[in-house]
């Protein structure tokens, strides 16, 4: 006849030994878990990880002479359309192909050394500043001056701004010289990663960039 335990008698629980090996083995698996959890970085969709933007921001500040090539989206209350843009950027000149329906056909406007000019169908035209040369001879106008920046993810070192952040660190939402920029989509390019996508709106004026290749210079 069987008698049974202490343990059993009291209502709890019967004590079970295991081996020490396996005891061992169990610590041992319960520890390698944690570990994994605790370097495991929070990872996006698109493969983007927690704390990369940071360490590679100085890296995206010194790529300045690239080619971006995509379209643009321009939507107002009169109008919606939209334009093919092959843009050459370095830290002395810059030069973009605005061609479409919202480029008037083929439009190339260019800067070096505080002179701007833009050529189209009907002739080449200059300005004081590229904004103004566009508004002139295309009844819109892109933030010409700081978009190398913007379309990197940077705020401009021009003035001031408000930049908010998402889960991984990078920017999210950025506020500049009254527009606000939000960023929908990342890709890596050159080991870093870019903006693939984002939307610039500023009053009534909403400006979409899709970027299909980033190429440095």
């Amino acid at each position: 006849m069987l008698t049974p335990s202490l343990d059993s008698a009291r209502g709890h629980a019967p004590h079970i030994a295991f081996p020490r090996s396996a005891r061992l083995w169990v610590a041992a698996l319960a520890l390698l878990t944690l570990a994994g959890c605790a370097t495991q970085a929070p990872v996006d969709e698109g493969g983007r990880q927690a704390g990369q933007w940071e360490r590679q921001q100085a890296e995206v500040e010194a790529f300045e002479s690239w080619t971006l090539v995509g379209k643009a989206g321009l939507r107002t209350p009169q109008e919606n359309t939209s334009a093919n843009l092959d843009w050459n950027q370095t830290p002395h000149y810059f030069r973009m192909l605005i061609s479409g329906p919202f480029g008037g056909g083929r439009s190339v406007l260019e800067g070096r050394e505080g002179r701007f000019s833009l050529s189209t169908s009907d002739g080449r035209f200059e300005a004081e500043t590229p904004e103004a040369l566009m508004e002139e001879q295309l009844g819109w106008s892109l933030p010409v001056r700081a978009m190398p920046d913007w379309v990197r993810g940077l705020p401009g070192d021009h003035a001031s701004y408000q930049l908010e952040t998402d889960e991984l660190g990078f920017p999210n939402f950025l506020q500049q010289d009254g527009w606000e920029i939000d960023y929908r989509d990342w890709e890596q390019v050159e080991g870093m990663w870019l903006p693939r996508r984002l939307v610039m709106n500023y009053g009534d004026v909403r400006i979409t960039l899709v970027v299909n290749q980033w190429q440095a210079s």
